[in-house]
């Protein structure tokens, strides 16, 4: 980590910015978010000034350096290496903004924690600023789950979606962005408008941090100019010919190595090839694992991974997932994961429904041969090594399984009523299981649905190793 003093002797200073200011920066140099969502900059700051010239309390600023995903590093990279240049950006906005404070929040993962840490203790800020750590899971760093763990309610999406700009920390308006997106102001301000456009495309200027693991066989956080031929990060990686890229992350879409051999860098160029950029997580698979069976690893992990407070998380999520690691087994229908997929989009309190749906069906059109080797003979003859990175449980417990005593079992059906969340019927009234550790905020209600079973088919355990 380079300290104050490094830091400025490699950006020099930066001063204070008007409000006025800060919203003409943001506009030249058309600044959006680097979070995932790419939200325009200067539209949040407009609609926090306008909260605040409304209701009269002076707003929060949060930096969310949490990257909950498993694939997300270029934050933790920035937190390490060059956390003044985060809490510059943050600085910048908190003088336009007139903000009564900044909250940092980082995962509990303990990455980038200290030097951000040791950053703020060096420097004189604007105003006080406080690190809040956040539990590393998926939905954790979602806005509204951010929000609502800063204010000491749990680290879940609060379930009706409401802007942060209108009632964020403390119920005052808030200006939330992800870390890279204030590095990226930081840097903007000391260059001016004109030279920071001078790299990268001309639509989306300045450069982005990406996040490239997967099968790449030198992973690293790549900063590249917008407009970079994505095949040139990729070769850059060391990445092995293989079946497709998933850009964009866990939420984003899949690419076949021709369309990512002619995407280019930027949300446009991404999405004109069919992908996203998202926040910056470019996972490309290689030759030696079978990727439908990598796709049905992050679809249970991603049903694991949700809040569990509204029906498209809940119920719609694991019918998803069971879809597809029946299309992995050869015994599933691209049919049932498309009707699975489109029961859960626009319904749920946050985007983690959608985002989840889109990732499968992507995958229906990319692995579209695989899927028929599948089909015809169980699977592709690949096996699957995990390149996709899934966290393990991480709970104690959390990796007991759900088991049917096939030579009890009567169907009488009871455990689907118990445990829906957890356990469906099939077309003959026999339990159909999510292949996946059940969660630890269900154990209760598997404790139940085990219990109350008439035959005693139905089991819980953890794996014998």
């Amino acid at each position: 980590m380079a300290d104050l003093r490094a830091h400025r002797q490699v950006h020099g200073p930066v001063g204070p910015l008007s409000q006025r200011a800060l919203i003409e920066l943001a506009e030249g140099i058309k600044l959006t978010g680097r979070g995932g969502a790419g939200f325009p900059f200067a539209k949040k700051v407009r609609a926090v000034a306008d909260a605040v010239e409304r209701r009269g309390p002076a707003p929060f600023v949060v930096v969310n350096a949490t990257e909950g995903e498993p694939a997300a590093w270029k934050d933790k990279v920035l937190l390490t290496r060059a956390p003044h240049l985060i809490l510059d950006g943050a600085a910048l906005v908190a003088w336009a903004l007139r903000a009564v404070e900044i909250v940092v929040c980082v995962a509990d993962d303990g990455v980038g924690e200290s030097s951000l840490l040791a950053a703020v203790a060096e420097r004189d800020l604007p105003v006080s600023a406080r690190v809040v750590r956040v539990p590393h899971r998926f939905i954790s760093g979602e806005g509204g789950a951010l929000v609502q763990g800063i204010n000491g309610l749990p680290h879940i999406p609060p379930g009706i979606k409401r802007r942060a700009s209108e009632g964020g920390v403390a119920g005052q308006p808030t200006l939330l962005s992800n870390a890279e997106t204030f590095a990226q102001l930081a840097i903007a301000a000391r260059t001016g408008p004109r030279r920071y456009q001078e790299a990268g495309d001309a639509d989306e200027p300045g450069t982005v941090l990406l996040s490239v693991t997967g099968s790449a066989r030198h992973p690293a956080v790549v900063e590249c100019p917008t407009g970079t031929p994505l095949a040139d990060v990729l070769d850059l990686c060391a990445v092995p010919a293989g079946p497709a890229v998933l850009s964009g992350g866990f939420h984003g879409r899949w690419l076949d190595m021709a369309a990512a051999s002619r995407a280019e860098v930027s949300r446009r160029g991404l999405a004109a090839a069919g992908g996203s950029l998202g926040a910056g997580i470019v996972l490309p698979l290689g030759p030696d694992t079978c990727p439908v069976g990598e796709v049905a690893r992050v679809v249970r992990y991603l049903a694991a991974e949700s809040a569990g407070q509204c029906g498209p998380c809940r119920l719609g999520l694991p019918d998803l997932s069971r879809a597809v690691d029946g299309l992995a087994s050869g015994a599933g229908d691209p049919a049932v994961v498309r009707a699975a997929a489109a029961a859960v989009k626009g319904r749920g309190a946050c985007s983690h429904p959608d985002g989840t749906a889109g990732f499968a069906t992507s995958a229906l059109e990319v692995f579209a041969e695989d899927l028929a080797r599948h089909a015809r003979s169980g699977d592709c003859g690949r096996p699957v090594a995990g390149v996709l990175p899934v966290p393990a449980a991480r709970d104690e417990g959390g990796n007991r399984r759900l088991h049917v005593d096939w030579s009890r079992c009567d169907g009488h059906g009871l455990c689907a009523d118990v445990a829906p969340d957890l356990i469906r019927l099939d077309g003959n009234g026999y339990p159909a299981l999510l292949d996946a550790p059940v969660p630890v905020r269900l154990e209760p209600v598997a404790t139940q649905a085990v219990a109350m079973c008439p035959a005693l088919a139905l089991r819980m355990a953890a794996p014998k190793h």
